[in-house]
Parts: structure tokens; sequence; C-alpha cells
């Protein structure tokens, strides 16, 4: 469980309580977390929505788009494919970071209580500052680097069993779920790249086609980068996609220490 935590010298204040449009029978109440950077006064609260089940959806996310078009406009939320692919509606739902489009209602017995990525800026309600988080994978250039390719060469092949070594990091949808699950993140977040950035950067050093795994390693090597992981393995019990980040941080500090062989 993963528990969200406020910004210093802040309460939570219980704010409003929305009722459903109707009087339907089947409604389940959502306690959502409420930032509004304009009015810091209300700030930050939890709002209280009574959903009609019966109209809203199965999902989470069908629930927070009910909530916005039927009850509180002003809900501030991201989200895009509504398929587990784009990770925009990662979120903190009863108490473990998670995709708010795969996550159903049934599995939660009562109230449903929605924050946004914990240890993350927040820009308003339930939507996170991921700046920093983008800027960190930027730095290890996730992208294939190779020489030009011989004249003649038209594509750069692998073997199956090449290819096979990709699984289980190629699928990363980067919503940021292990991360912000991660206490040396929490910690260390400007210096700590984190498990999300490490398992990019662990697809290209793991790419048969990729020639610069030295430069990468040897850019990895640093007390803060890599070795602020302690293998607690939250990113892996919280991945939505179910990836094993902690894993590729580990290969990647085995292949760091036969390097230096």
């Amino acid at each position: 469980m993963v528990e969200f935590t406020l910004p210093k010298n802040s309460k939570v204040m219980k704010g409003k309580t929305h009722k459903a449009p109707s009087t339907p029978k089947n409604t389940k109440v959502f306690a959502i977390y409420r930032w509004d950077p304009e009015n810091p006064t209300v700030n930050p609260r939890l709002d209280y929505y009574e959903v009609d089940l019966d109209q809203s959806g199965t999902m989470i996310l069908d629930a927070l788009i009910y909530i916005k078009d039927k009850i509180d406009p002003t809900l501030t939320f991201r989200r895009s494919c509504r398929e587990g692919v784009c990770g925009s509606c990662s979120m903190n739902i009863d108490g473990v970071n998670t995709l708010a489009c795969i996550k159903p209602i049934s599995e939660i017995k009562n109230d449903v209580k929605i924050y946004p990525l914990p240890h993350m800026p927040v820009i308003k309600d339930l939507v996170p500052d991921l700046s920093i988080a983008y800027e960190q994978l930027a730095s290890v250039e996730p992208w294939l680097k190779a020489n030009p390719a011989k004249e003649g060469d038209r594509e750069r092949l692998q073997s199956p069993e090449e290819r096979a070594k990709l699984d289980g990091s190629w699928e990363c949808i980067l919503c940021m779920c292990c991360s912000t699950s991660c206490p040396s993140y929490w910690w260390n977040g400007d210096k700590y790249l984190g498990p999300a950035t490490l398992l990019q950067s662990y697809r290209w050093i793991a790419d048969s086609r990729d020639e610069h795994t030295d430069e990468r390693l040897d850019d990895l090597e640093d007390p803060f980068k890599l070795y602020r992981c302690h293998t607690i393995m939250n990113c892996t019990n919280t991945c939505p996609k179910g990836l094993n980040p902690a894993k590729a941080i580990g290969e990647i500090k085995q292949k760091i220490a036969l390097k230096k062989k």
C-alpha cells in the first residue's frame, strides 16, 4: 500500500458532498482529492461524490468522467486511451498506484478514495507535475544508438533469443506508478532516476542492436542515479502492466559489475 503524502504543514479538509443527479439505488461514494492553485484558501480537501453505478460504467475512469460530465465540471484529471496503453490516468486509488481506466470499481468494497500520484507536486486536483521525471527519462537517451549501417545493409536483425531479452521492458507505458511508489525516489527524486527511467534504460542496454552499451552503463554508475534502489519491490508490486522494474535494475547492476572484471 502506498500512502499519499500531503505538502508540509497542510491538512486535508472535508470538502463538498455532491449527490447523484437522481436517487438511484446502486450508488457508491467517491472521495476525491482536490487542489486548486487559484483558490488556495480551500486547499487541500476531499470532495465526496455519490455516483450512480448503473449510469457511470464499470471502471474508476468511467466514474471520474461521469462525475465531470454530470456532477462537477471543475474536477481535473488526465486521461486518453482508456485501454491501459497511454498511462495518462495513473493515480492513487484505494491506497495503490494504478491506472484508473483498468481498475474495476467492483474491486473496492467501501468508499473509493482517489489521490494524485504520491510525493509529486500537484498541478491541479489529480494531475501531478511529471516534469522532473520526464527530464530524467530524457537523460538516459531512450532510443537506439548505433553507428551508421554499412552500405547495402537495410535493417538490423535480431535473433528470437535476442529479441526475447527485451520482453518485460518494452511494454512500459511510463505511467510513473512505480517511481512514485518508491521511497528512495520520494527521498532522492532529484538525483535517483527511479524505477520507470531505469527500466527504460535497461530496455536499450539489453538491445543487441544498440552499440553504446558501455557508455550507458558508465553513465549509470553513480551513487544516486542507480544505487539508491534497495530492492523493496514496491515498484514491481504496483506496476499495472505486471512488469518487474526491480529485476531490470538488478540486471543493470550485474552488468556494471561484470564490466569491471
